[in-house]
């Protein structure tokens, strides 16, 4: 296997590090990860242009759809788990009501409020950059043996449970 950016970016960097303790393998690896989340991010991107969505439009109906309830969220709760403000999540909303992809009806709990629904427009388009996602993904991970990705599976758990703890 030749040399990837990592690699290159080590060779670069290790001698300008002459006072700051500089651990290759470290950097290796995080320039790696960093590189595979650019990946992703610009597979979503991707994916979503294909389908006519921006970026935003496309992480809040994936927002809206993954979860226990899917295709159906309260503005709020959306906005916390976006990290976006209310006026962002009301803005975001708008778009994707007037596209037809969302709906709001009134909150069957607290008549103040409402629900926002994923439209059957919405689901679908959805579901079509979820699939063009995948195959990025699934061609990505395609370079490893299923032996192989199970350990990297359980390495990354290891790191990610350090983050969550």
């Amino acid at each position: 296997m030749g040399q990837d950016f990592a690699d290159r970016h080590v060779a670069r960097w290790r001698d300008h590090w002459i006072d700051v303790p500089f651990d290759d393998a470290i950097e290796t690896a995080t320039v790696r990860l960093a590189r595979i989340a650019r990946h992703f991010r610009d597979s979503m991107q991707a994916a979503a242009a294909e389908v006519a969505l921006q970026p935003f439009e496309y992480e809040t109906l994936h927002q809206l759809m993954i979860r226990d309830t899917p295709g159906t969220a309260s503005p709020r709760t959306l906005a916390e788990d976006l990290g976006v403000s209310p006026a962002g999540m009301t803005g975001r909303l708008d778009t994707l009501e007037k596209a037809g992809y969302v709906k709001r009806t009134p909150s069957p709990t607290d008549r103040r409020s409402v629900t926002i629904e994923a439209t059957t427009a919405g689901v679908a388009v959805w579901r079509r950059a979820m699939m063009l996602r995948g195959r990025a993904e699934e061609e990505l991970f395609g370079a490893l043996s299923e032996r192989e990705l199970a350990t990297l599976n359980r390495l990354l758990k290891k790191l990610t449970t350090v983050i969550e703890a």
